[in-house]
């Protein structure tokens, strides 16, 4: 990412902090001279007391305008620096001979109050005006190297106040943008109740306040690291897994340290790192910086890297501790909120899908489908109540928790199976035909009649059977309810041929056509 940086814009009142004091140090030595001059001198020089009036005056209402305007710079900083050097240059045509060194205090700091106000471009045409205008003077007046040290030593100051002003003016933007930064990132990613969007969010803020070549974040997920937002070199990589063991980042989270390098091309003293490649594009970067990123449902690491040695500060490094913090708490908060939505859509006693998530599951499963068949799978344990009257409802409760467990076993991640009520469950396969609906259901009906189910007495107890039906969408219906109907009803014709039943039976599926 090599983006352009944003920075902050100084207003008005922050500007006239920079420029109040120059312009009151500038007045006070202005009326100094002129009283000096009005008090000492035989002969008044009406240039100096008129022009140096007017130079106060002209301070005075530019530090107004400073005051008052949102974009002085724009709006008034090229006049404002030619008269500046216009005021500077011709003072030295005035100015008496004993205070020469007044002339030098004002240059420096109408060229400083220049830079404070609006740019480096516009200091240097005021300060080529200044000597522009008084050169001619100043060539009357050479008489050799000290007359040369003389007329050097103001623009001297004034370049390197100058460029240390800008600097610092640079530095405190830089830093005011960095807080806008965090302020608006953690304003909008707590209000996200989605990780995607969190996700998302801090891509445009890494894109907006930093300026690297690549970057990610990482979740810690079964001992590897998971990067749910990797940016390398113009280029988004997803899925991507990177070690835990061995890598700067697995260093970074197991430490739970800050770990700024600056320049990889030394050797890094670290225990257990054996691998530096940190790109998507297996390049090595050569400037790197990782925070962990540590919650109570969180844990991972965000970093920054660079293709050139020494691309980062301690800036860069202050905005990303301050990113992860809130990203940290952002990405725990959608966790939660997942859990929690996820509670709210089971079963409590199961685990599996309750009736109404289980509905609506299925309405999207069909919409998605594409006019593509989907089984559905209707299953009921057989005699259920009396297994209940007889060995207790905590052994009722343990068969029901070994059935969903058994489903779950011989459907695919995207499956689907819910409790439809009582000891009843309902399962949709997306793009099983019936045939292969009902070797999942026979797969089911084996794996119950091989369990060992255990009474209170720690004695071997038998295993209630299943009943199921099958019905295919959308050949046999084509229609969520109309395909639930038709299951139901397969499956009380299950039970009526005898329980421990699959309707139906294989013959049938010869007849249907696969989609």
């Amino acid at each position: 990412m090599k983006s352009k940086k944003t920075l902050a814009v100084f207003a008005p009142h922050e500007s006239q902090r920079f420029i109040l004091p120059m312009m009151l140090v500038f007045v006070c030595v202005m009326v100094g001279v002129i009283i000096e001059h009005l008090l000492n001198s035989p002969a008044v020089n009406l240039f100096l007391v008129v022009y140096g009036s007017l130079a106060i005056l002209y301070a005075l209402i530019n530090n107004a305008l400073v005051l008052k305007t949102n974009n002085y710079r724009e709006k008034y900083g090229f006049i404002n620096a030619l008269m500046m050097g216009t005021i500077l240059g011709l003072f030295t045509y005035g100015v008496p001979a004993n205070a020469v060194e007044a002339s030098h205090i004002f240059i420096i700091l109408g060229i400083v109050s220049v830079a404070a106000t609006s740019s480096r471009f516009h200091s240097y045409i005021t300060m080529a005006l200044t000597l522009a205008i008084s050169l001619p003077d100043r060539i009357v007046q050479f008489s050799g190297y000290e007359s040369l040290l003389e007329l050097a030593t103001p623009y001297i100051i004034s370049i390197v106040i100058v460029e240390t002003l800008l600097r610092i003016k640079a530095t405190t933007r830089q830093h005011i943008h960095r807080l806008e930064t965090i302020n608006k990132v953690s304003r909008q990613i707590m209000l996200s109740l989605e990780t995607d969007q969190t996700i998302s969010l801090l891509n445009a803020t890494m894109q907006e306040a930093l300026e690297a070549d690549t970057y990610f974040v990482g979740i810690v997920k079964d001992n590897m690291i998971s990067l749910d937002l990797f940016y390398d070199d113009g280029e988004y990589f997803n899925g991507l897994q990177i070690p835990l063991e061995g890598t700067l980042s697995g260093w970074v989270i197991k430490n739970q340290r800050e770990l700024f390098l600056p320049d990889l091309r030394d050797e890094v003293e670290l225990e257990g790192i054996s691998e530096i490649v940190t790109g998507g594009k297996k390049r090595t970067s050569l400037s790197w910086i990782g925070v962990p990123l540590k919650a109570s449902n969180v844990t991972g690491v965000i970093s920054l890297g660079s293709y050139k040695p020494n691309a980062f500060d301690s800036g860069d490094m202050e905005l990303l501790s301050n990113l992860a913090q809130h990203i940290t708490l952002a990405l725990d908060n959608t966790i939660r909120h997942s859990q929690v939505e996820e509670q709210a859509r089971l079963d409590s006693m199961t685990g599996v899908y309750n009736h109404g998530y289980f509905l609506k599951k299925l309405a999207e499963q069909a919409q998605d489908s594409n006019n593509t068949q989907m089984s559905l799978i209707m299953l009921d344990i057989d005699y259920f109540k009396q297994y209940n009257d007889t060995f207790g409802h905590l052994v009722g409760d343990r068969i029901l928790k070994t059935l969903c467990t058994a489903i779950k076993h011989h459907i695919k991640q995207t499956d689907t199976v819910g409790r439809w009520g009582g000891e009843e469950f309902v399962i949709s396969l997306p793009g099983a035909s019936g045939l292969e609906a009902l070797r999942v259901a026979e797969r089911i009906g084996e794996t119950m009649a091989l369990l060992q189910i255990e009474d209170r007495e720690q004695k071997t107890i038998p295993v209630p059977t299943v009943s199921q039906g099958i019905a295919v969408f959308p050949i046999e219906a084509d229609e969520i309810y109309r395909l639930i109907d038709l299951a139901d009803r397969r499956l009380y014709m299950a039970k009526e041929r005898g329980r421990n039943q699959i309707e139906p039976i294989p013959e049938h599926w010869e007849n249907i056509p696969v989609k």
